[in-house]
């Protein structure tokens, strides 16, 4: 193992779990989209989720949030549990902040304003702290200029960013990332991922569905593959494009990697 992998692991070692799914099940109607996952996030840990379309991926870090409700199992998020207690879930989701493929942003409000109505309305702070807020996220995803213009006035990996500024308004202790880069253009996706990177940098908890491979391989410290609503393999990135062990991850991993 080399100094890198070490290094991440004993970084989950030290730290508590911030995300812990315990046999979780879900259906859409007939249909078992999710089945028996299991998963451990570590205070701190960056994990990429890959799979073919309809595998669950999505689906998964929805339920996270309650986006979407699982049927059976149990989800914790930083020691309080997922369930239809709505206090839990305003809890749980304020404390998670996600990005989306397209980018969810008011049309009709400045970028410093879609900042800033999150904090006004769910944390009740200040408008003036909120927007003084507001442009600090905006400078650290490198966008300050862009505060008095409007989401159409922007390009796509603007606006992504908008995105990410607007989730990291809100303090949250995890990020999750629904294929933030698919919708944007190629020369956008570096942009985004190079916000990203910083982020992970600073120690932020992160899900990320993604095949952005790259990223992945200098980002996480477990990538994992699903596929038919089950976690068919995880492990750290070396190991997980090195030496794959299940011959759907080679099929997977023969198809994106060029």
């Amino acid at each position: 193992m080399n100094q890198e992998s070490s290094e991440r692991t004993n970084n989950q070692t030290e730290n508590g779990s911030m995300i812990e799914i315990i046999d979780m099940h879900k259906w859409f109607g007939e249909f078992h989209v999710l089945q028996g996952i299991n998963l451990t996030v570590h205070k701190g840990e960056r994990i990429v989720i890959c799979g073919p379309s309809g595998s669950g991926k999505s689906t998964l870090i929805r339920c996270i949030n309650r986006l979407e409700e699982h049927q059976q199992g149990k989800i914790v998020v930083d020691g309080i549990e997922l369930t239809n207690n709505i206090k839990n879930i305003e809890k749980i989701r304020a404390e998670v902040g996600m990005v989306f493929q397209h980018f969810n942003l008011f049309p009709h409000l400045t970028i410093v304003e879609n900042l800033s109505l999150g904090p006004i309305w769910v944390r009740k702070v200040p408008r003036a702290e909120a927007e003084e807020n507001a442009m600090y996220y905006l400078d650290k995803v490198h966008i300050a200029e862009q505060a008095r213009k409007f989401p159409g006035q922007l390009s796509g990996g603007q606006q992504q960013r908008v995105a990410i500024a607007r989730s990291l308004c809100m303090n949250p202790k995890v990020m999750l990332f629904d294929e933030p880069t698919s919708a944007l253009d190629p020369e956008m996706i570096k942009e985004v991922l190079d916000v990203m990177i910083e982020l992970a940098k600073e120690g932020m908890t992160m899900i990320v569905v993604s095949h952005e491979m790259g990223f992945a391989k200098s980002v996480a410290h477990r990538v994992m593959f699903m596929d038919f609503g089950r976690i068919v393999e995880e492990n750290t990135p070396e190991q997980f494009f090195e030496n794959p062990q299940h011959d759907r991850t080679k099929l997977f991993l023969s198809q994106i990697l060029h």
